[in-house]
């Protein structure tokens, strides 16, 4: 450790910050950020004695302590991710120019001039698409989907990232994210079918001649799997009608984005079938909130990440078609940044051929459109031209890591070497992210106001679990309920004085976004109070914190205020959150702080250190009273077992460590951990700073359940 005063400047300001080399060299620009305000990102850093690039590679303890910044954006370098550091410098983009030019030539001489093999490859999914148009087919497919549901999760995912009052373009957007999500849990992959006469597995035994019944949908393909324990002969037909693939839900690639884009289609998203000549395909659909078309794979649920198969599973690229109604587009280089590579695999026939293939069966799609569509269409193949022209040409985010093919036998996989090298989509740039969780906050101390008034009024241990579990049963039915007309009861009939449990009741259904009536026969009438999406939100963690007070009190013997060490009150909220990495788009940092007991912070690559930054909001300055770490739901050997807590009163110039803590051991899942802190100051700005975790030689990863910070009361 090197303990380091830098002297950093930027425009006309200088500003003094303290810095520990072990901290790397992410938290340093976080540092900057925070003096800058030019996000990390943004920065260029160089020693001001010399003009020498500061970078991860840098050893910090020994560089001129006199720094300065440069906003990569304020110098013309780019305004939007697509130029904030990714395009190429121009010798390389020469050398690149140059090697796509000797690709094209070698191409000339390998290239077969005749365009059948090419187009034959094509033009069964011309008509393959058309059937995704038919109106039967798409009420068969939205009756299959439950709205609702996704619609909720729609809502709520919008709710937070603070978006409320999301336009429908953002609701389309995420709408179809969850329909991707719930597709992915609904379908299933098959790599041998389970035996059709008692279930076991199955192994490979030739083809067969296909039934009338399965040649009515398309199932000319016929696999035969004869059963290892029977030795019944089960018949996997590989159905090609997405009307049929409603009801039998399973296959692989082709079925799996056959059906999937005709849910697409149904809930009237503009949507194209990918072919990928090297035996894959996906979906891409238009999004009117992204204003471009965006990837979705459905076997492994992932969404606008189309560089997944060359940088995930290795895959040699050569032709990406898209095929939609309006017509065939040559997408590839939305999906490789080796176009000069690409090219030189792509000999089926010449460049020239090619297009005039795809522009032919174009113009046969379009016949019959009228002169406006025409135009529309065109001026957005236009766009769409520009902007791959432009991708192509972009460096690739080394932050991010894409995984390997997920979808299939490992054996089958490693067979296509689609295997890559990574099992997790992550990234190592996280952005700053808002916790939206006020909602938490009230919750918890509401169900504080019942623990006092259970020991104020003497309640015992089976009265107090009895009323938690009638608490219970009534958030249960609200969360089976539709979210934009929930109600239910709450049926106290029996309990000590109802009256004087209301205040406490009022405070938590007020948390929720309920409101409730007390009748005659003291029952509570629970109703929506406002927006659904707020109550959405609020619900699983109001039904996990009762699920954990009924833990606590399940283990004790008798009732007092020393028992409790969860739920308290002057829980911090509504801060902004920075880590040093995160698993997307379910371990994101804001999970830890979400109030759920199954969401999660995850950083693929912190076995052996991370971080996390939490910022008070509106420059709030509060003296840390304690702190709660809770287990995630699996993988113990991922726990933290050694961190520091430190704060900072100066916007993270200067750091006072609050709290260390050394082989911390949690012995279940959902186990909550609670530490006092000796904190002399108020602070703005707190950091945790994991070093090591329960078996780092088993994991490279890193996870925690929630993290909850608790203000001294004043």
């Amino acid at each position: 450790m090197v303990a380091r005063r830098f002297l950093v400047s930027y425009k006309d300001d200088d500003f003094a910050v303290d810095y520990d080399t072990d901290d790397g060299f992410e938290v340093l620009k976080f540092q900057i950020f925070s003096l800058t305000s030019v996000p990390p990102d943004d920065q260029k850093i160089v020693t001001e004695d010399d003009d020498r690039a500061i970078s991860e590679s840098s050893d910090l303890g020994i560089i001129s302590e006199k720094l300065r910044v440069v906003s990569l954006v304020g110098e013309g370098e780019g305004s939007s991710r697509l130029a904030e550091g990714f395009e190429k410098s121009d010798e390389e983009l020469a050398r690149m120019l140059q090697a796509e030019e000797e690709a094209l030539l070698f191409q000339e001489f390998r290239a077969n001039e005749n365009k059948e093999e090419f187009e034959g490859r094509i033009r069964p999914y011309v008509s393959q698409v058309l059937l995704y148009e038919d109106p039967g087919r798409q009420e068969a497919a939205r009756k299959s989907v439950p709205v609702d549901e996704i619609e909720e999760k729609a809502l709520v995912a919008l709710a937070k990232e603070g978006n409320f009052k999301p336009l429908k373009a953002e609701v389309d957007h995420y709408f179809l994210l969850q329909l991707l999500f719930w597709f992915k849990q609904s379908f299933r992959w098959v790599n041998s079918p389970p035996c059709d006469n008692c279930g076991s597995g199955t192994n490979d035994n030739g083809m067969g001649t296909a039934l009338p019944s399965e040649a009515k949908y398309g199932g000319f393909r016929v696999e035969l799997y004869k059963c290892n324990c029977c030795l019944t002969i089960t018949r996997f037909p590989r159905y090609n009608d997405p009307l049929k693939l409603l009801e039998t839900r399973r296959g692989r690639c082709g079925e799996w984005a056959n059906c999937f884009t005709l849910y697409c289609r149904a809930f009237g998203y503009e949507s194209r079938l990918i072919l990928d000549f090297t035996d894959h395909v996906w979906t891409e659909c238009f999004s009117n909130f992204l204003g471009r078309w965006m990837h979705l794979d459905p076997c492994e649920a992932v969404c606008d990440n189309p560089l997944l198969y060359e940088k995930g599973w290795k895959k040699s690229l050569d032709y990406v078609i898209a095929i939609s109604k309006n017509g065939v587009y040559d997408v590839t280089k939305r999906y490789t940044r080796k176009w000069h590579e690409v090219l030189s695999r792509r000999n089926l026939t010449t460049e020239d051929v090619a297009s005039a293939v795809l522009s032919s069966i174009t113009n046969e799609c379009r016949s019959r459109y009228s002169s406006e569509e025409l135009r529309a269409l065109e001026n957005r193949d236009c766009k769409e031209a520009e902007e791959l022209e432009k991708e192509v040409h972009l460096l690739v985010d080394a932050s991010v890591s894409l995984p390997g093919r997920r979808s299939g036998a490992s054996e089958w996989r490693m067979a296509r070497s689609e295997l890559g090298t990574t099992d997790s989509l992550s990234s190592s740039a996280c952005p700053v992210r808002l916790c939206v969780d006020s909602h938490v906050k009230s919750i918890y101390n509401a169900l504080s106001l019942f623990i006092c008034h259970a020991i104020d009024n003497e309640l015992s241990k089976a009265e107090s679990l009895q009323i938690l579990k009638i608490l219970k049963g009534m958030l249960e039915n609200l969360r089976a309920s539709p979210f934009k007309s929930r109600k239910s009861f709450l049926n106290l009939k029996g309990m000590q004085s109802t009256k004087k449990m209301m205040p406490w009741i009022k405070e938590l259904l007020s948390a929720i976004s309920l409101k409730g009536e007390l009748d005659d026969t003291d029952q509570v009438r629970v109703l929506l109070a406002c927006d659904p999406v707020q109550t959405s939100i609020s619900l699983p963690v109001a039904s996990d914190a009762v699920d954990e007070i009924i833990d606590i009190l399940n283990g004790v013997t008798e009732m007092k205020k020393s028992t409790f060490q969860f739920p308290k009150l002057n829980r911090l909220f509504s801060g902004s959150v920075l880590a040093s990495g995160e698993e997307l788009p379910f371990g994101i940092a804001t999970s830890a702080f979400d109030g759920i007991r199954t969401s999660k912070w995850e950083e693929p690559n912190g076995a052996k250190g991370c971080w996390l930054l939490y910022q008070l909001d509106n420059d709030q300055m509060h003296d840390l009273d304690s702190y709660d770490l809770t287990s995630a739901n699996d993988a113990p050997e991922r726990d933290p077992m050694n961190w520091i807590v430190e704060a900072s009163k100066d916007k993270g110039q200067s750091w006072d460590i609050l709290d260390e803590q050394n082989s911390q051991i949690f012995d279940k899942r959902f186990q909550r951990k609670s530490f006092q802190v000796q904190s002399v100051h108020k602070y703005n700005l707190f950091r945790f700073r994991f070093l090591a975790v329960r078996d780092p030689e088993a994991t490279s990863r890193f996870q925690i359940g929630s993290i909850d910070l608790y203000a001294r009361a004043s």
